[in-house]
């Protein structure tokens, strides 16, 4: 957890202050009880109210300062832990941001949002109540224990027996409670991925007629929350009584054993009702230090986990220098001997991997469900490193290309269509910032996006909602396309990305795409269409993680026993 005070390094005035501030405040609170002995024995028993009003006033202008001072703490603590805060979040997305997508796979979407959220939230707290109490509370139950010792040794006996009891009570509780509340944490998140699951696939449970399943499931787990919250609550809800009872218990005792010194001369009633504060003091303080222990217990495991994704070295390093190599004039890209496997995996999930694309050509991949088609254009752009083999573009080693070099010469359209909320021209300008409307309006219309586009009524600036949620999976195709084509890249790498369009609009597409493409461009398409690919330059038959064949349409259905029963297969409702 100290590893993430680096984090709070601007703020170092608030959180040196902030103690101090708070120490003062504790200075004062120690001090009012004495003066009340003043009051007591020195003004109430000789009536003179002069002096109760001088002492009286200086009570008030302590409470005052206390106040102020305690104030003082809260804005230093307010501005340190949440300046903290968002600095560790930015750090922590950045770091994320630079993850690749094996770390991510490892780390899971859901964990590295609870992380960057729950996680930074209960550290954040923990910094707030370091700078308000850790510095206080010791304060208040040393000082009050001293001070009590000044007004009376022999009577300080009842507190030495108090806080021992006081504090093995406070352990059990915790004891007990801790480790439940981390039930209740997981038991937090299965609700959360059921809920999650639910308002994510709402229109899939509604198609299937899943309601009244989701409710119970969803019933159930949160009765099991609510059972195991209650459970924790009612041993945290002892704390309270227990406490209570000690403190009633020593205060009946100080004033049993109190009232029998007063009789004998060897203290004043002022001293009494002093040291009964004083023991209240110090043993609230101590019920103080047992929310603490939980505020950072909770937060220590959240800064592991926050440290965990720190500490992880992405396994994908860009070099800082494009190296100075011979560029060819042919091949574009290359594969040769390429294998790959994902982390924590057995088998290559594509191996022995070679073929060569040169500029200008359309190449397709084809391949039945889990032959390794995704995962092969995957290495191109480097979400993946290969295991064992090379991937070269322009002869040169993708690994020794710098990430903005990388990026620049590839435009890839995802499996999934993923948008943003924005307007269309933002999502379209995601491809290149500093892309004109001009650029944005070709792009759109080489991707077949133009058609729908100019018809809604704000045409360009149509707000885009979380998902794209107001467009359907076609209208969203052919934005993730124009998102790739507005980069101009050297490669378009298009990943089944034609699989929503209808039959007429996948055809007048591939035209387009080939009518503009100035034979510098090498266009990738992944498909489980034959007519998709049918007059590509060069078609690659994947089966099991393997090129099962390479050639044209022609080639392939004489030598590719997978490629012919894949066009028979489609014969009945697509034209070969």
């Amino acid at each position: 957890m100290f590893s993430l005070l680096k984090f709070a390094k601007s703020y170092k005035k608030q959180v040196i202050l902030g103690p101090i501030f708070k120490l003062i405040e504790a200075i004062f609170e120690i001090l009012i009880p004495t003066i009340m002995v003043l009051i007591t024995d020195k003004g109430i028993q000789s009536k003179n109210v002069t002096y109760m009003l001088q002492v009286g006033g200086i009570m008030v202008l302590l409470a005052v300062c206390g106040v102020a001072s305690s104030f003082t703490c809260q804005y230093f603590s307010s501005i340190a832990s949440q300046g903290f805060g968002t600095i560790l979040r930015n750090e922590l997305f950045k770091k994320i941001g630079t993850l690749s997508y094996n770390e991510i796979d490892d780390f899971g979407t859901a964990s590295l949002i609870n992380r960057i959220t729950n996680d930074v939230n209960q550290v954040q707290l923990a910094l707030a109540m370091f700078i308000r109490l850790t510095i206080r509370v010791p304060f208040l139950c040393i000082g009050g224990i001293i001070m009590a010792m000044f007004l009376d040794f022999k009577l300080s006996a009842v507190m030495y027996l108090s806080i021992p009891v006081f504090a093995f009570v406070v352990y059990l509780i915790m004891n007990k409670s801790l480790p439940i509340y981390k039930i209740v944490q997981k038991k937090l998140d299965g609700l959360s991925l059921i809920l999650r699951e639910n308002l994510s696939g709402i229109r899939v449970i509604r198609a299937f007629s899943r309601m009244e399943g989701e409710k119970v499931r969803f019933k159930n787990s949160n009765e099991e929350l609510a059972q195991t919250a209650i459970k924790v609550g009612k041993i945290s809800g002892l704390m309270n009584p227990l406490t209570s009872i000690i403190m009633n218990f020593s205060v009946l005792a100080i004033l049993w054993f109190g009232g029998i010194r007063v009789n004998s001369g060897g203290m004043t009633t002022g001293k009494i009702i002093a040291y009964i504060n004083y023991t209240n003091l110090v043993l609230s303080a101590l019920i103080i230090v047992a929310n603490l222990i939980v505020i950072f217990t909770k937060a220590a495991a959240s800064a592991n986990r926050i440290n965990e994704v720190f500490t992880t070295e992405p396994s994908l390093v860009y070099k800082d220098e494009l190296n100075e190599l011979k560029e060819k004039n042919e091949e574009l890209i290359e594969f040769k001997n390429v294998f790959f496997s994902y982390k924590n995996s057995k088998e290559f999930a594509v191996s022995d991997i070679s073929f060569k694309i040169k500029k200008g050509q359309t190449v397709g991949i084809i391949g039945g469900t889990g032959s390794g088609k995704t995962t092969l254009i995957n290495l191109i752009p480097r979400l993946y490193d290969v295991t064992l083999g090379q991937i070269f573009i322009n002869g040169i080693n993708v690994k020794n290309y710098r990430k903005i070099e990388l990026e620049r010469k590839i435009g890839l359209v995802p499996q999934k269509a993923v948008l943003f909320s924005g307007t269309i021209a933002e999502n379209i300008r995601w491809g290149r910032e500093n892309a004109d409307m001009k650029d944005i309006k070709k792009a759109a219309e080489i991707g077949m996006a133009s058609e729908f586009i100019n018809k809604l009524p704000k045409k360009y600036d149509t707000h885009i909602s979380q998902g794209g949620a107001n467009f359907s999976g076609g209208q969203k195709q052919r934005l993730t396309i124009a998102r790739a084509l507005v980069k101009d890249p050297d490669i378009l790498i298009m990943d089944d990305s034609l699989s929503a369009l209808d039959y007429a609009t996948d055809a007048k597409l591939r035209k387009t795409l080939k009518d503009n493409n100035s034979n510098r461009m090498a266009i990738i398409m992944v498909t489980q269409r034959v007519s998709t690919i049918k007059n590509a330059d060069l078609i690659i038959v994947l089966d099991d993680g393997k090129v099962e064949g390479c050639g044209t349409h022609e080639e392939l259905i004489k030598s590719s026993s997978v490629y012919k029963e894949i066009c028979n297969s489609q014969l009945s409702r697509e034209v070969v």
